[in-house]
């Protein structure tokens, strides 16, 4: 039939001649893999360690910098997809929408996929230097410690996505001037905790299937409250870390009012959490904890540069 000079079908049977109809599909399906916000603010928390570790910019290598962006990035994502290929059970109570459980994308062409991925990201790094590159094989190592076993421990495995969080900042500090400074640390200890009680808030969310796989996160071994009053613990730490940048002059005044924001935001989630620990709201929660990363990383690149 012709509408407006387009050929529509209504056959269901004739879907798949359409290669804008299955291949999109396909192609939303492995960009879901890898969660884009998730790389796109490793690739950036890299930029930032660098930025933090030499202010002014003064001597870096734009071209090392932009390396050092797309490895983060790759790197991010490829650790996403074997997450999800080693959670496929699990996502498919949790979560049965997911890329793999649902069909979209088989396990085989994910591993592929992750590889692919990870390739791209050691190749960047080995180009920067010797020494990114063996940091970024040690974050892959976690990462793949945490997909195999580390998940089913709770607490550790909660500790490994943290630090594959945090090495980021001090990957960019080392691209910037081949060595970790002070206030890298300061705020990479920022980003360890706070994810740290996004992990566990995501423990809660995914309670039903984690106790049918004998995951042992907090939220399924001692319950939905315990957890959010961890939770909520972790995330009172990081906020409790934003003023020793201001004190020891590592930031000008202008990360003050923004980081406030991500302030009140962790506070407030801590509370919300701990008054709601029911999977829904969990799952709110935990997106909303995103949002005031992406706003705590732009307090840190506006202290660097204001």
């Amino acid at each position: 039939m012709c509408i407006n000079g387009s050929y529509v079908c209504f056959d269901k049977n004739l879907r798949g001649t359409y290669p804008d109809s299955d291949g999109m599909d396909k192609v939303k399906s492995f960009v879901r893999l890898m969660r884009p916000v998730n790389c796109l603010m490793m690739g950036i928390a890299v930029i930032v360690g660098a930025a933090l570790a030499n202010a002014q910019f003064s001597s870096v290598d734009w071209l090392s910098l932009s390396f050092g962006f797309i490895t983060g990035f790759m790197l991010t994502a490829a650790s996403m997809t074997v997450n999800d290929y080693y959670d496929r059970e699990i996502d498919a109570i949790n979560e049965p929408s997911r890329p793999i459980p649902s069909g979209k994308v088989s396990s085989k062409e994910a591993l592929v996929f992750a590889f692919f991925l990870s390739m791209i990201g050691f190749i960047f790094a080995y180009q920067t230097s010797f020494l990114c590159l063996t940091v970024a094989i040690f974050a892959w190592i976690i990462v793949v410690a945490y997909s195999t076993f580390g998940k089913r421990t709770g607490l550790l495995g909660n500790f490994l996505v943290s630090a594959c969080v945090a090495i980021p900042f001090i990957y960019g500090s080392i691209v910037a001037v081949n060595e970790v400074r002070l206030n890298v640390l300061v705020f990479a200890s920022m980003a360890f905790l706070s994810n740290t009680g996004r992990e566990i808030t995501k423990g809660i969310v995914d309670i039903q299937g984690d106790k049918a796989q004998g995951v042992k996160t907090l939220a399924a071994r001692y319950g939905e409250k315990t957890a959010a009053f961890a939770a909520a613990i972790f995330y009172t730490s990081a906020v409790a870390l934003t003023p020793i940048p201001w004190i020891l002059d590592l930031v000008s005044f202008w990360f003050v009012p923004v980081v406030m924001i991500t302030n009140f935001g962790l506070l407030a989630s801590s509370y919300l959490l701990i008054r709601d620990h029911s999977r829904q709201n969990a799952r709110k929660i935990k997106n909303l904890v995103l949002v005031w990363f992406i706003i705590g990383l732009f307090a840190f690149i506006v202290g660097t540069f204001g």
